[in-house]
């Protein structure tokens, strides 16, 4: 990043690519007090401007990629067998996590009460070899690991958002609040983003009107023009994952600083409560980790 924000220089005039919106640079408060350690500090950070994807990467635009670079994704490798020295070896091959809803109340501490080891699911295939995308070309592409997202994001010329930009471009300017668009979930009833709604693993009520990942744009923009900022898919960051955000760059890069194999994931997703799609809220997972919910977004700085 660079020494100066462009909080006072006017957007570029033309984006680098299509379907980018532009994010001003200049200062916001970072994080919040009200929730989680992970949040905290809240703090000032300055940041400069940068193009965003208005949508997270779609089943379409990761077909491009694949097919003009013949790439293959990580969950359509099979696992080392020296890297999982517990596991089954029926369970070493190529597949991806993928949602079961359950009959009913689950110990909600055990992830595996709703997630599935599922062979054969990849980004082709989101519920499992029989499923297929007819349908979903303009749903988020899912199943796709860390090195997935930084392999397209080289290849379209971009790169993955740091947390703090991510953040940044979240908020769409409104300072402090809860979620992309407000302090309010559902203002006047209204449907904001596509989330869980009701009890968890196993009763959705479907207030969005979808059960998994939606088209992309289908709920309302935050105010720099961003959807799907909340929800639909948590989105990978650059950034290597802190128990806390204090210490960060305070110029808005990227978190590097040490070996962990966790990465920063932000925004929430279709199988997450509200209480997941706050603007400050954060998650992580090991970088070669994929499934149903994960997916990613692009951007690209103003500077070459």
């Amino acid at each position: 990043m660079h020494g100066s924000t462009m909080s006072d220089v006017e957007a570029p005039r033309r984006a680098p690519a299509k379907n980018m919106v532009w994010i001003p640079g200049g200062e916001f408060l970072m994080g919040s007090e009200q929730f989680y350690p992970e949040e905290r500090p809240v703090r000032r950070v300055a940041v400069d401007g940068f193009w965003m994807d208005e949508h997270p990467v779609t089943v379409a635009e990761f077909r491009r990629f694949v097919k003009a670079t013949g790439y293959v994704t990580w969950a359509e490798i099979a696992p080392e067998a020296a890297d999982y020295p517990d596991a089954d070896p029926e369970l070493l091959v190529p597949g991806s996590l993928v949602f079961q809803r359950t009959p009913g109340a689950v110990d909600l501490r055990d992830y595996r009460n709703w997630w599935t080891w599922m062979p054969g699911a990849q980004w082709r295939h989101p519920e499992g070899p029989d499923s297929t995308l007819h349908g979903r070309e303009l749903h988020p592409v899912t199943h796709v690991a860390h090195r997935d997202a930084v392999a397209y994001a080289e290849w379209a010329g971009k790169q993955l958002p740091t947390e703090v930009q991510w953040e940044r471009a979240a908020r769409g300017g409104l300072e402090g609040k809860i979620f992309c668009w407000g302090d309010e979930f559902a203002p006047r009833g209204k449907m904001m983003a596509n989330t869980w709604q009701g009890e968890f693993p196993w009763d959705n009520q479907l207030l969005d009107g979808y059960e998994r990942t939606s088209p992309v744009k289908k709920f309302p923009p935050n105010g720099y023009g961003l959807f799907d900022m909340a929800g639909n898919v948590w989105e990978w960051c650059e950034d290597v994952w802190h128990p806390s955000h204090e210490g960060a760059p305070d110029d808005g890069g990227a978190w590097l600083s040490d070996d962990s194999p966790l990465r920063v994931l932000r925004g929430g997703s279709w199988g997450d409560v509200p209480w997941y799609l706050r603007s400050s809220s954060r998650y992580r997972d090991t970088s070669g980790s994929r499934s149903a919910d994960v997916g990613f977004r692009c951007l690209r700085d103003v500077f070459p």
